[in-house]
């Protein structure tokens, strides 16, 4: 690892496996000094058999018990079970995806669904977590709100976590994160070898400042962590860059099909972030089945599809205008 890197990683990585490692009196005493108003976004698309707990579970700890969260917003995108009602009897606000800014039309994936709801909430700190979390989780909205609240410096914190693998009924402790490290982790080495100190370059829980996120544009697939990530370091440097190590992340894991069309979007969001551009690269992944007769190509477009700056949308600075 470079010095940069290294230094970074042991001066910006702070631990909050659990309740116990943090403050969270602390964290709401600087919560009203600084006068911060804070959002917890989850994007969901058919996550029912989650998306309740999980919600629940965040209303009652952060917005009742410790008012630490101001609200609780989960984006829905074109959900075809009870994601919607199942989030709003939990106690979060829901909106469609569709419905934000509906000038600009929407697109599949989570990024879109994380870039509208910047103009859905009102928070200038925001939290994103995955709706398919499992376990107790309940310590990661604090976790990841601490070097926020705490140091001015920070503009933008990425939880890491050990991540299991959960497949066909069998589990192995470490297994999980196979994008991460068979394309994402070898692309950032060697092309920002500064973010080599990311222990979960994709991972879908983190947080930020408004005044960061929305200058930076979001990609509308999977390629959206890496895409903020590589934007970010170019906003606010290595030193506006913090993570948390949260302890163990469970979740629905994919097959390989799956993963590997992640891992192609993954790819095609780096390569539009290095200075050829996206423009002369091939926009499909093609990838193959058995079947009868032999392999059948399955080719899916895995082209950057990007979303602006959020502060170079018209409707949304009206709409901020309006609210200060």
């Amino acid at each position: 690892m470079r010095p940069d890197a290294r230094a970074w990683f042991t001066g910006r990585t702070s631990r909050a496996r659990s309740l116990a490692d943090l403050d969270l009196a602390g964290l709401l005493r600087a919560k009203r000094r600084t006068g911060s108003v804070v959002s917890v976004v989850l994007p969901a698309r058919d996550e029912e058999a989650t998306v309740g707990r999980l919600v629940g579970d965040l209303v009652e700890r952060w917005v009742r018990q410790v008012p630490l969260v101001d609200e609780v917003l989960v984006v829905d995108s074109d959900s075809t079970d009870r994601t919607a009602g199942v989030a709003r009897a939990a106690g979060a606000g829901v909106v469609a995806s569709a419905d934000v800014l509906p000038g600009w039309g929407t697109r599949p994936g989570k990024g879109e669904a994380l870039w509208k709801s910047l103009a859905a909430t009102t928070g200038d700190l925001l939290v994103f977590l995955d709706a398919d979390l499992l376990g107790d989780v309940g310590h990661y909205v604090p976790g990841l709100l601490a070097p926020l609240l705490t140091d001015p410096q920070v503009g933008y914190v990425k939880g890491c976590y050990t991540r299991p693998l959960e497949l066909a009924g069998h589990t192995s402790p470490t297994g999980g994160g196979r994008v991460t490290e068979l394309t994402a982790r070898p692309l950032l080495n060697a092309l920002w070898p500064e973010l080599a100190g990311f222990v979960q370059p994709l991972g879908g829980e983190y947080a930020g400042r408004r005044s960061a996120l929305e200058r930076v544009p979001f990609l509308s697939g999977y390629g959206v962590e890496v895409g903020l990530l590589v934007d970010l370091l170019g906003l606010l440097g290595l030193s506006g860059l913090a993570q948390v190590d949260l302890g163990v992340r469970r979740h629905t894991s994919q097959d390989q099909e799956a993963l590997g069309r992640m891992a192609g979007q993954v790819v095609s969001a780096v390569l539009s972030r290095t200075p050829a551009g996206p423009t002369e690269r091939g926009g499909l992944l093609t990838q193959f089945r058995s079947g009868g007769a032999g392999p059948v190509p399955v080719s899916t477009p895995v082209a950057v599809d990007e979303r602006p700056p959020m502060d170079t949308v018209a409707e949304y600075r009206a709409s901020r205008a309006g609210a200060v």
